[in-house]
């Protein structure tokens, strides 16, 4: 199996170096950057497989960039937050990261989280009885591919929300409860918040919604959980 190419966006050196030399003995081939202007250009050159995001940078800030990156590509961001209030972590996840870790943080969690994250992105296999295409009128999403279509333009999804997505495709049609969607989407050391999951259902209605604001596809079961209604399904 291939390595897994990070990449460290950082303007502290010495933070840069070490979480560089770590990540490296632990398997990953890992590619650094000074500031956004320097990552912008990696990641235009390079494909990675994860972003670690330093929020509190000069110049362009992290969630800036996040929201930037997450317009553009479809890489996996883990935010690096200085801050951890509750409204800057839900800041993080509404520009689009995966994650946030607050810092000062053990190398062996962020490690932890990378691999969360990383672990979210695969596609799996599906089930013998699972619809593979779930059509929701201008929307249709490819449960084999992991492919979400609006009025016939690919939607590029976090890996969180296309974790979200599969998770509510396998069950289209049932309530999920957002103590299951909990359970289904935390990987790391810390379980994933229920607002959270809030945040990123927000996130995935503006893909897949006519008006977000009035969901009619992926809908809200007061007092239980969501559930994803469908049009029509296809082999």
């Amino acid at each position: 199996m291939d390595q897994p190419h990070l990449l460290i966006v950082d303007d502290d050196a010495r933070i840069r170096a070490l979480l560089q030399k770590f990540l490296q003995r632990n398997g990953f081939l890992v590619t650094a950057a000074r500031d956004a202007a320097h990552a912008r250009r990696l990641l235009a050159g390079l494909e990675f497989d994860l972003v670690v995001l330093d929020v509190m940078m000069p110049g362009e800030n992290g969630i800036t960039f996040c929201r930037d990156i997450r317009s553009t590509l479809g890489v996996p961001v883990l935010l690096l937050t200085a801050r951890g209030e509750t409204s800057d972590r839900i800041s993080g996840l509404e520009a689009g990261a995966d994650d946030y870790l607050s810092k000062p943080f053990e190398p062996k969690e962020l490690l932890l989280r990378i691999n969360a994250v990383l672990r979210r992105t695969p596609t799996t296999e599906l089930r013998a009885n699972q619809p593979k295409v779930l059509q929701m009128g201008a929307a249709r999403y490819d449960a084999e591919r992991g492919e979400l279509w609006l009025h016939g333009t690919l939607q590029r999804l976090t890996a969180t929300e296309a974790q979200l997505m599969r998770v509510l495709a396998a069950r289209a049609g049932a309530v999920v409860t957002r103590t299951e969607l909990v359970e289904e989407m935390s990987r790391g050391p810390e379980p994933l918040q229920e607002r959270a999951v809030d945040v990123q259902i927000t996130r995935l209605r503006r893909k897949l919604e006519p008006d977000s604001r009035q969901p009619r596809y992926l809908q809200t079961v007061r007092g239980s959980g969501y559930m994803l209604a469908v049009d029509g399904v296809g082999p």
